[in-house]
């Protein structure tokens, strides 16, 4: 008996000799330890057993087996079978992503004892039977049974509800509807911090029912998790980021995606490239369960599909309590800064909003999305600018710790004391990041005590919890963020929010990027004015009478959306067409260009004008590695097993010359 073994390395499976001994044990699911080249021992999962032996191959046999029964089910290996396939990556790359680190047979032992010593015996789940849920107000009534009833017809539905109008309200109803049914729920979130939040919210509600999942726990949380969900007594309800995909689900009937919209959902480094959002989806067909897509400004492609009937489409156009939205006030920074009215990066008009709301005890939220202090420093003689010496960027400053960083590959220096072109002694920073912020703020309103949130801030999950608690406990009175400010984060007193420089996004060179700033821009407004206290959004901008300016202030994504999707589909972009990125790698420059031109006169053999490129992408070195990017424009009915065989198959004869030993080549489906 033979046994193909997925491992958890860029490839599909290999087959192994099943000993004797354990014919009849090992089966599909089961966690294997087999040998894998000269030295190395490797855990793998049983992909399926059979007798074809493969011809001019020296076999080597199974080591030993972890399991007595499949740790891994049908239905999962089904959709990494599907991962790998729609998004053109290896089985084993899958299998990284999707069982957590500490299933590895050196610690199976230990984390048995540990298991058994953390949970004290059976646990219990039970529903708390002194907590409903909370009654719905007409609107939400009837959005709730608007959603009931499109479930009737369609496996997805669209719930585009403004900020602050209870979606979560109704996410609770309806969950608590499957757990009567017997059914499990997934509940995804974009970002860990949100997780913080719903938590509590969710346990007043299902109580030790529900699980929490994310990339911040330890192993041996995430391996209790995943044994939890295998046992024969699962949590009910997971609430999770986009790794909760690939937990082992038994009887799925309803799955959350709050936040569809947000970039976070898409996984970008390492494969599998994944967008949680999508998968979800079809993770929820594998069960003929449900999904429900949960946002104020839905991704075109998800509004697109709800547009032409293909996902049931459900609104809710008011605030919870009859709130009103926040106002939206547009400065021109650019006339302010002509008329030399600017403190740094705040307008008079911004300083006297946020003076307003402290003097009465209120809070603020500032939006700026760029981390550590400035964006580079120049020498202020010669205009020298230092560099990563590994990627092809600027170095980012850091005044707190007196570095400056490369947020690609982490590189990491002291600021020089001298120029080395020209040994000036003086440098000027250019650009503002959240640190430079903070620092004025402090010059500006002494007083105030002002919490920063970004990834040099919030690295842990307990650096994420402590910032959301002080601030929802009023111990500061300004939050300054990132995007980690724009993901669905509820404080009741906030009633002033500053997006300080609304070009930053605008101007980026991508088709998404009125988009994209339609939709961070829209959902960190929806911060301010969540209680009975009106809210007041001041946006700084250089546009002033840019179209997509007008249309936040106004809220008008119809009109965003309408405009958009004309030029999209005259230049054949997503929703209309898929995309593919392929991206070649390698350290020689020259030999790059040469070998991704050659590839993609392979490509254009077979789909024509579909493909362009090679282009340098923005970033064209990461880590030492030169970079190229290929584009496809493929239609929408192209089936995905055609696509990805004629790609791998145009890889390996790219991988086949001489020249390509070290060449990488990898994939992005459906980028963002």
């Amino acid at each position: 008996m033979f046994a193909d073994i997925i491992l958890p390395i860029p490839f599909d499976s290999f087959t192994y000799l099943v000993p004797s001994e354990m014919e009849g044990q090992v089966m599909r699911g089961c966690r294997v330890v087999v040998p894998f080249g000269k030295k190395k021992i490797y855990t793998g999962v049983v992909l399926q057993t059979h007798n074809n032996e493969p011809m001019g191959v020296e076999m080597k046999s199974i080591l030993e087996l972890l399991d007595e029964c499949p740790i891994v089910n049908e239905h999962q290996i089904t959709f990494w079978q599907w991962i790998a396939n729609y998004y053109i990556c290896p089985l084993g790359d899958v299998m990284k992503a999707a069982l957590p680190g500490a299933m590895k047979p050196k610690d199976e032992k230990a984390l048995k004892e540990s298991t058994r010593n953390r949970r004290g015996g059976k646990t219990t789940a039970s529903l708390t039977e002194t907590d409903l849920p909370n009654p719905l107000n007409n609107v939400q009534q009837i959005a709730l049974e608007e959603v009931e009833e499109s479930f009737q017809e369609k496996n997805v539905t669209l719930l585009h509800g403004v900020t602050s109008s209870g979606k979560t309200e109704l996410y609770i109803h309806l969950i608590s509807k499957a757990l009567k049914q017997g059914k499990q729920v997934l509940y995804l979130l974009p970002e860990i911090a949100l997780t913080t939040q719903i938590t509590d919210r969710l346990r007043q509600f299902f109580g030790e029912k529900m699980g929490v999942y994310h990339s911040k726990f330890t192993d041996i949380q995430r391996l209790e998790v995943y044994k939890r969900q295998a046992s024969s007594q699962p949590y009910q309800i997971i609430l999770g980021v986009r790794s909760s995909i690939f937990l082992p689900y038994q009887n799925l009937g309803l799955i959350i995606v709050d936040e569809e919209h947000e970039q976070s959902y898409k996984q970008q480094e390492p494969a599998p490239r994944y967008h949680a959002r999508n998968a979800a989806i079809m993770l929820a067909n594998q069960f003929g369960a449900k999904t429900l897509l949960g946002t104020a400004t839905p991704s075109f492609e998800v509004y697109h599909l709800a547009h032409k009937g293909i996902y049931g489409y459900v609104k809710l156009t008011q605030r919870f309590r009859n709130m009103q939205l926040p106002t939206i006030e547009v400065v021109d920074i650019k006339e302010a800064k002509r008329k030399r009215q600017m403190k740094g990066i705040f307008s008079p008009r911004l300083i006297e909003a946020m003076r307003t709301s402290l003097d009465h005890k209120e809070q603020v939220i500032l939006f700026q999305n760029r981390r550590g202090f400035a964006s580079f420093i120049e020498c202020k003689t010669c205009g020298w600018v230092p560099r990563c010496p590994h990627c092809d960027v600027t170095l980012t400053l850091h005044k707190k710790t007196s570095t400056l960083t490369c947020h690609y590959c982490g590189y990491t220096t002291r600021i020089p004391d001298c120029c080395p072109a020209c040994e000036e002694k003086k440098f000027i920073d250019v650009g503002t990041g959240t640190e430079k912020i903070e620092e004025q703020l402090h010059q500006i309103f002494p007083e105030a005590k002002a919490l920063r949130m970004d990834l040099d801030t919030a690295k842990t999950r307990l650096q994420f919890e402590r910032i959301i608690n002080d601030f929802s406990t009023h111990q500061a009175d300004i939050l300054i963020g990132t995007q980690m400010v724009t993901k669905g984060l509820d404080f009741d007193r906030v009633s002033t929010v500053g997006i300080l420089n609304a070009d930053n996004m605008l101007n980026l060179p991508d088709f998404r990027s009125y988009e994209r700033t339609f939709q961070t821009l829209s959902q960190v407004a929806g911060r301010a004015g969540r209680n009975q206290t009106p809210g007041l959004v001041i946006l700084q901008t250089r546009s002033a009478d840019s179209d997509i300016i007008r249309q936040i202030t106004h809220g008008d994504y119809w009109q965003m959306f309408y405009t958009q999707m004309l030029e999209r589909q005259m230049f054949n972009y997503p929703p209309f067409r898929r995309l593919i990125y392929v991206y070649l790698r390698h350290t020689d420059d020259h030999l790059l260009e040469h070998l991704a031109t050659e590839m993609a006169s392979k490509l254009r053999g077979v789909f024509g004008e579909r493909v362009l490129g090679p282009d340098r992408p923005p970033v064209a070195r990461i880590q030492s590695l030169y970079i190229r990017k290929i584009m496809l424009k493929i239609e929408r009915n192209l089936p995905p097993q055609k696509v990805r065989q004629t790609l791998i198959s145009i890889q390996q004869q790219m991988m086949a010359l001489p020249v390509a030993k070290s060449l990488n080549i990898y994939y992005d489906v459906d980028p963002l």
